[in-house]
């Protein structure tokens, strides 16, 4: 019995980790899904001037920016990474953990098109 309740726990446990992470759970402020399948992801991001979000987590990502920006990311291990971006730039953001910060007096807007299933697994293939 132990040996089946061990591995449950942890699985448990990084399953809860992972669903911690998810900016739409833990900045329902900032993030709010506009479409979801078994492939992607589609999360509207929106901060109004110099608004701030908590350490979370995103897979692979492409990202299209609605508005200029001017953001701060803090990192893991307390490192902070600044960017500028300007409305109709799209990029690929690789899977990664932050907490974002508008630097901007502007609000910021982008629509992040996440990743997941055959698309995150094609993604990954092609890169090989």
């Amino acid at each position: 019995m132990r040996r089946i309740f061990l591995p449950i726990v942890g699985i448990t446990l990084l399953a809860t980790t992972a669903l911690s992470q998810d900016p739409v759970k833990v900045d329902p402020k900032h993030y709010k899904v506009e479409s979801e399948n078994a492939e992607v992801r589609v999360v509207r991001v929106h901060y109004g001037p110099h608004e701030k979000s908590p350490m979370h987590a995103h897979p692979d990502a492409v990202a299209i920016f609605l508005t200029d920006g001017h953001t701060r990311f803090g990192l893991p291990g307390g490192k902070t990474q600044e960017s500028t971006f300007k409305a109709g730039d799209a990029l690929f953001t690789p899977a990664s953990k932050h907490a974002p910060e508008n630097l901007s007096d502007q609000p910021f807007d982008l629509i992040l098109v996440e990743l997941k299933g055959k698309a995150a697994a094609s993604k990954s293939a092609a890169s090989k």
